[in-house]
């Protein structure tokens, strides 16, 4: 996969992209980053990148001149063309479904704002889906970018050794992760439970399913009412009815 980011702060993007899963995944070959200086596509002296908006206003806005000329160049690169994802808090939350389905593309080309946001008619000609990492305001859109970067990238094929932990993560069903332990199995007094220290597969593997769910009802209400429940589901629900 080839991601490509336009940006005004290029230098946000150095540790973040050669550390861990991220810098296996680039030195594999199974994703190439390029980060873009949005500066580099304007034509003044001084590289000027926004002004002040019509009707007025706080804040300056920014023009639509440089990202234009960075988004039409790079598509002229990139074969085959990119999806454009405009980081903005106006856009869909990010999911991990949303993450697995932008994992299936060969190509992303994400932009990131800052200031008071960006002239309208770039999200109009230049964008084909807006995404949001969350409801909060962030200074640009360079973190939500690294945020969606690390989502998709741990999501293609080989860019984690065991593929069923991925399979398994939190939010992978539209379910909060079950409760893991490790050695010691008692730890200034806190135990590790029974079922897991058995070896029966079928007692672990349905504990984990229920405690998923609990967990998910209690902390996650708004993501549990759009989960379906199987018939086996119920059943282990109803143990603590």
């Amino acid at each position: 996969m080839r991601v490509d980011v336009v940006t005004i702060f290029p230098e946000i993007f150095g540790g973040p992209l050669d550390c861990s899963i991220i810098k296996r995944v680039r030195d594999s070959g199974l994703l190439d980053v390029r980060v873009h200086n949005l500066r580099d596509f304007t034509t003044d002296k001084h590289h000027v990148v926004d002004d002040y908006p019509f009707g007025g206003g706080a804040g300056m806005l920014m023009k639509p001149e440089p990202w234009f000329a960075a988004v039409e160049s790079i598509r002229e690169d990139a074969e085959p063309p990119p999806h454009t994802v405009f980081l903005t808090p106006q856009g869909a939350v990010l999911t991990q479904a949303k993450a697995r389905e932008l994992a299936q593309r060969p190509a992303l080309l994400l932009l990131c704002g800052r200031y008071e946001g960006v002239d309208e008619r770039v999200r109009e000609a230049l964008v084909d889906e807006e995404i949001s990492v969350g409801d909060y305001v962030l200074t640009g859109g360079e973190l939500p970018a690294l945020v969606l970067i690390d989502a998709v990238a741990r999501l293609l094929p080989g860019a984690v050794g065991n593929e069923d932990s991925v399979a398994d993560e939190s939010f992978s069903e539209g379910l909060i992760e079950y409760p893991q332990y490790t050695r010691p199995r008692s730890f200034r007094g806190l135990e590790v439970p029974e079922v897991l220290l058995g070896g029966h597969h079928e007692q672990i593997r349905k504990w984990r399913r229920k405690q998923a769910l609990l967990r998910t009802r209690e902390r996650r209400p708004e993501l549990f009412e759009h989960v379906t429940l199987s018939e086996e589901d119920v059943e282990l629900l109803s143990e603590d009815s």
